[in-house]
């Protein structure tokens, strides 16, 4: 285990919620340095078993609880909710992601803790945002994806909108969480006081939306689904290789249009004044793509890439888990890390950005259900022996 210096060293982060949105963002803030205590539920957190599950605990959660110090509390339970109370005194940042109202019905409510703990920074998650007349509206990323814009514009035209095969909106939420929770740090640094952190998974997608709101306002230009292009910047689109393989082709530039076309054989577009600018080959769109799908269909997917990049035309495949674990360059990159499970060996992904001066990393993949109990307890909150296993016979702790 590496002890190079990593930017969050001595931060104190209590992470309360399950699922993803709210432990990625503890996920992300571990990796970085942060002490996470995780407070999970008598049960232990439910994506624990979600997916594939080895020896009892999914293999997501080895990546999603890694260098997380768990501890199970009933905050149902008073005893329980006063054992997070005193948690959260110690703590820098609380991270939930519980819907709008449950903390404040626990009585960890964040005027009251941030009273408690004035320099307290607390991130809140949830679907809708704490205010608002949708802010009670239970809100998984699924629904939310469609609310913030995305899958609107998501998918064939004339077709049910496509939603992507991962949790989108909750993975946009942590990492909005943790920008979120970096900047109070850095605010904190300079007034000693903490604030709230209101991330709404919707506004997290509604991020994402680039110019569609000034189009929309200034021009009357509602974006459309447009399938594997881009609306308005031609070409950039995906074409089937003769081998069943894709690539993703962007020559949208003016000049890597030319080099594009003329390696794809069609020098008469290349030089055809029309395409010159993108604007032009907007209105010649359909004519380009046939021309590229056309010849791409001719040669497999390797043969097409190598002649693009000798080019300097941006190319590239459309990659499987397989093919990244395999490509040189995810290697060299370092975006594998492994651990050991039970004496066996398992690669998890690094987590992005790469630090050059204090880079994170995986010290532990996550462990079992209150694996960090006695030092939570024991050392944290300065309870003994007796006390703890008075604790656990209540069913308050595990």
């Amino acid at each position: 285990m590496s002890n190079t210096a990593r930017p969050l060293d001595g931060l104190r982060v209590i992470e309360l919620g399950q699922l993803l949105a709210g432990p990625f963002t503890g996920t992300i803030l571990g990796y970085f340095g942060a002490e996470v205590i995780k407070v999970e539920p008598p049960g232990g957190d439910p994506i624990r078993g979600w997916r594939e599950v080895k020896g009892g605990t999914s293999l997501w959660y080895r990546s999603l609880g890694r260098n997380k110090k768990s501890v199970t509390l009933d905050l149902k339970s008073e005893r329980g909710r006063e054992l997070v109370m005193q948690l959260i005194d110690s703590a820098d940042v609380l991270v939930e992601n519980f819907r709008p109202g449950a903390l404040e019905s626990w009585g960890l409510a964040p005027d009251q803790l941030r009273e408690r703990n004035p320099k307290l920074i607390v991130a809140r998650i949830s679907g809708y945002g704490q205010t608002g007349p949708y802010a009670n509206k239970p809100g998984y990323a699924s629904v939310t994806e469609g609310f913030g814009g995305f899958r609107y514009i998501n998918g064939e035209p004339g077709k049910p909108p496509v939603r992507p095969n991962i949790s989108m909106g909750d993975t946009l939420s942590a990492i909005h969480a943790a920008l979120g929770i970096a900047l109070a740090v850095i605010q904190r640094s300079q007034s000693g006081s903490g604030q709230v952190i209101d991330v709404a998974l919707y506004e997290s997608v509604f991020n994402l939306m680039e110019a569609i709101v000034p189009e929309f306002d200034g021009a009357g230009v509602e974006r459309q689904p447009s399938g594997t292009t881009v609306t308005g910047i031609v070409p950039t689109n995906t074409y089937a290789c003769a081998d069943g393989r894709y690539v993703v082709i962007g020559g949208n530039g003016d000049s890597i249009f030319k080099r594009l076309m003329t390696v794809a054989g069609r020098a008469d577009m290349a030089e055809n004044p029309a395409m010159a600018s993108n604007a032009g080959r907007v209105q010649h769109e359909a004519d380009i793509d046939a021309a590229l799908a056309a010849w791409c269909e001719t040669l497999p997917a390797a043969e097409v890439i190598a002649l693009l990049e000798e080019a300097l035309v941006p190319v590239g495949p459309i990659y499987s888990v397989a093919d990244m674990m395999s490509d040189p360059h995810y290697q060299s990159r370092g975006l594998f890390e492994q651990v050991e499970i039970n004496g066996e060996p398992l690669k998890i992904p690094a987590i992005m950005p790469k630090l050059s001066a204090t880079p994170g990393r995986t010290d532990w993949p996550g462990g079992p259900v209150a694996s960090h109990a006695d030092y939570v307890l024991g050392e944290v909150l300065g309870l003994d022996e007796a006390a703890i296993a008075e604790l656990r016979e209540q069913g308050v702790t595990a």
